[in-house]
């Protein structure tokens, strides 16, 4: 992309963003860019079931103030096809020349500050096999750490089409790199990580992320754009391409006691040929690269606290990419300052 198109591109983001933290008003519409109690609690007393929510995009409704949920995640890649030069099916991968086996396990914690702001933190271990040219390799050690902050100026009317508007701000601290972690091929860790950001790289990620409650679904979507730090290898600057993920989620709950439903989840994660600060790439795939997957899960919860989800993310579509099948498991523990977990 020529050096006009990334000044573009960097403009309509900064913009983005600066519409959705309220810096200045939109001119379409006349409301404040803080939800009042009202709105708040005519949400709350609307349809929402106490249940898990989507596997692959952090809920988009945040945690009323004072309520705590601490998440164990347990993902897990399995892959040995690749993908070309061209967007395909994975029905048209071929063998090898990678064979991947990927263990992530994470610990991830939110905590209403008020109730426009939550704040969050992930750490991680990463544990992989790999085959890449006949050269067996293997490592398990800390992965990336995440510090996020989301911030909703528009919670969903129930009485409207109108739906909730979060964004998303997160900091991923590479404490595999410090640790001495290595890198798995292809670099990056499991796609279902939240943004996925390429492993052992201080990333900034930017998010706008909605979500529309119609009983007896749930529809969530977000896009989030993120951008690498430059980089080292034995005393070489480097520079990887920027990413943008996307995610599309429907839930069906099917009963509302029990928690109990399925989700269906789209995941993509895209590597562009180009990055913001306008520098030439010269790490990891320099012409870009794509990962599109589909996952089913069930959803169900088991007690006032707990709430458990588990499926098996399948890539459907990739260039330049490892071909590989996401199975994982979910567990959402809950407090709350008044002893009531209420549902995002």
């Amino acid at each position: 992309m020529h050096t006009a198109g990334r000044q573009q591109a960097l403009i309509m983001l900064l913009v983005g963003t600066l519409l959705t933290l309220g810096l200045f008003p939109c001119p379409a519409a006349s409301f404040d860019w803080v939800p009042s109690d009202e709105e708040i609690q005519k949400y709350r007393k609307s349809w929402n079931p106490f249940s898990h929510g989507p596997v692959l995009l952090q809920s988009v409704d945040i945690q009323p103030k004072g309520q705590l949920s601490v998440r164990e995640f347990l993902f897990s890649q399995l892959g040995d096809s690749s993908f070309g030069n061209q967007l395909t099916f994975a029905s048209d991968a071929t063998s090898g020349p990678v064979r991947l086996a990927q263990l992530n396990p994470s610990i991830n914690a939110a905590y209403g500050l008020t109730n426009h702001l939550e704040l969050g933190a992930a750490i991680s271990v990463n544990a992989f096999w790999a085959e890449s040219n006949g050269v067996k390799t293997n490592n398990v050690g800390l992965g990336d750490t995440s510090l996020i902050l989301k911030y909703r100026p528009i919670v969903q009317n129930p009485d409207s089409w109108r739906p909730s508007l979060t964004n998303m701000m997160q900091l991923v601290l590479p404490t595999s790199q410090w640790a001495g972690t290595e890198r798995p091929p292809g670099g990056f860790s499991p796609l279902g990580r939240l943004p996925n950001t390429r492993f052992g790289s201080l990333g900034f990620s930017e998010g706008l992320m909605t979500r529309k409650n119609l009983e007896p679904f749930r529809i969530s979507a977000a896009v989030f754009y993120t951008y690498s730090a430059p980089g080292d290898d034995a005393g070489k600057t480097t520079y990887s391409a920027d990413l943008v993920n996307v995610r599309l989620v429907v839930e069906h709950i099917l009963d509302d006691m029990k928690g109990f439903g399925y989700n269906i989840e789209l995941s993509t994660l895209s590597g562009l040929p180009w990055r913001v600060d306008g520098q030439p790439i010269n790490s990891g795939q320099k012409n870009g690269f794509s990962i599109i997957g589909v996952e089913p899960a069930l959803q169900w919860k088991f007690g006032d606290h707990w709430v458990a989800s588990a499926g098996c993310l399948f890539t459907v579509a990739g260039q330049n990419a490892i071909n590989a099948i996401y199975p994982n498991i979910s567990l959402y523990w809950y407090w709350s300052q008044s002893g009531k977990v209420i549902m995002r």
